[in-house]
């Protein structure tokens, strides 16, 4: 169920973050979804006493708001300035990949058998086939599409710093404390960039689904997976999510979605499911006693 929930809710913040791109900056977005999920999270996780063991994990909390929030969010709005919300899921959709790759670096044993080798293979295939078939045109669409595998990146670092060092304790407190520290860091760029003039209704209400479904529930979810399913197999969630923002992206933006579209995204969700359907992945330091 948590799995299906959080592949549906990250699916759709696309959608919204294109709707709120009409008279909000990038990153007046990214600190609008952050602030609020700070704001709804920090009050329960103080009254849940979930914050009181965090402080020996300060580092890793840091660390994680870098890689998860301050830089993929704004990374995101800003390369759908220039892409569809449908392209931007699906590459997002290469994040098992990323994680398979990078695990081994990390300490995760993510040993490469033939069926591992042939699913990362497809999978960048997908990538080839979405990006060199006539779906991406100009310098600002490639600044796009670099902003997302960027973000993306960042998604994976923060999928393995929680399971390294966040996979202990309460999530509820840890995504409280991450969206804070983001909200901090951020304000400052988010003030200057800010309209000057009262967005409209529609802006407002995304990123108000932004904060409340897609940053405070989602993180909350995402949590909760990667401590019971490990960071690869967690991030399969995005099976689900590229289908969603498409779905949304065609059908309501009347965005294009061609035949390289189709065939990078099934290429993509094939190598990824090729690539993670095995058991979690172990940490080095849990094979090696002196360590």
């Amino acid at each position: 169920m948590a799995f299906g929930a959080l592949g549906v809710v990250w699916g759709l913040p696309y959608f919204f973050i294109k709707l709120a791109l009409e008279d909000i900056s990038p990153v007046a977005i990214a600190w609008g979804r952050i602030a609020l999920g700070a704001a709804i999270l920090l009050p329960i996780a103080w009254k849940r006493g979930s914050l009181r063991s965090l402080a020996a994990h300060k580092g890793a909390l840091i660390a994680y708001a870098f890689a998860e929030l301050i830089g993929p969010f704004p990374l995101i709005s800003l390369g759908e300035s220039w892409i569809s919300s449908s392209l931007a899921g699906i590459l997002v959709a290469t994040l098992p990949l990323i994680l398979i790759v990078l695990s081994p670096a990390f300490g995760l044993r993510e040993p490469l058998g033939v069926r591992r080798i042939v699913g990362l293979a497809i999978g960048f295939l997908g990538v080839v086939v979405l990006l060199g078939i006539g779906s991406v045109h100009g310098l600002k669409a490639w600044a796009g599409v670099g902003c997302l595998l960027l973000a993306t990146l960042g998604y994976a670092l923060a999928s393995i710093i929680v399971q390294k060092h966040l996979s202990n304790i309460d999530e509820m407190g840890a995504v409280a404390v991450c969206l804070a520290i983001a909200a901090v860091v951020l304000f400052p760029v988010a003030l200057w960039s800010a309209p000057d003039h009262m967005p409209s209704a529609m802006s407002l209400v995304s990123v108000g689904v932004l904060g409340v479904v897609c940053t405070a529930l989602a993180l909350q979810l995402y949590f909760y997976l990667i401590q019971r399913a490990g960071a690869a197999r967690a991030s399969v969630i995005t099976y689900i999510n590229p289908a969603v923002a498409a779905l949304l992206g065609v059908g309501i933006l009347h965005e294009p979605f061609g035949v390289a579209g189709a065939v990078g995204l099934g290429l993509i969700l094939l190598g990824s499911w090729m690539s993670t359907s095995r058991a979690p992945a172990v940490l080095e330091s849990e094979l090696d006693p002196a360590r």
